[in-house]
């Protein structure tokens, strides 16, 4: 019996251990969640666009090479700007012909299109593009700061 009490007592112990470890990982910190425009959750809206295979065919490697420059540079600038947080290409062919993403970082639908629209391989129709509202952790932004940090190069 006094072993039992005894076990019984330990699991409480631990358990309070581990709620307090929690309890203290998670500090709530208002002036970042105010600065990100997190709601009460720790999310926010923002507008997701999807890249699809657009109706431009161009043969020409030269050109194709320079618009495919400018839409990477369109992206640095965009993220330069606080506008695009996420960007990159899907790895595999799919049925919607979704080439690639853009997280943008606004709920208007209307401003991520005139922001899409900057990319010169959007603009010769090399790209065409979906645009969805999307909800997500506010904290999103902060991984940009690092990913400098991480790459030996850009493509």
């Amino acid at each position: 019996m006094k072993i039992r009490i005894v076990f019984i007592l330990f699991i409480l112990m631990v358990n309070s251990a581990i709620a307090q470890q929690k309890k203290e990982k998670s500090k709530f910190n208002q002036e970042l969640a105010t600065s990100l425009g997190a709601d009460q959750y720790g999310m926010k809206a923002y507008t997701m666009v999807m890249l699809t295979t657009g109706s431009a065919k161009i043969e020409d490697r030269t050109k194709m090479a320079e618009l495919m420059k400018g839409h990477m540079d369109n992206i640095g600038k965009l993220a330069d700007e606080g506008k695009i947080i996420v960007a990159g290409p899907f790895l595999e062919k799919n049925k919607e012909n979704y080439r690639g993403m853009f997280i943008f970082n606004t709920k208007s639908k209307e401003e991520a299109e005139q922001w899409v629209k900057t990319d010169p391989a959007v603009q010769a129709g090399v790209f065409s593009y979906e645009i969805f509202p999307w909800y997500g952790s506010a904290a999103l932004p902060l991984y940009l700061k690092h990913h400098e940090e991480i790459t030996k190069e850009n493509p």
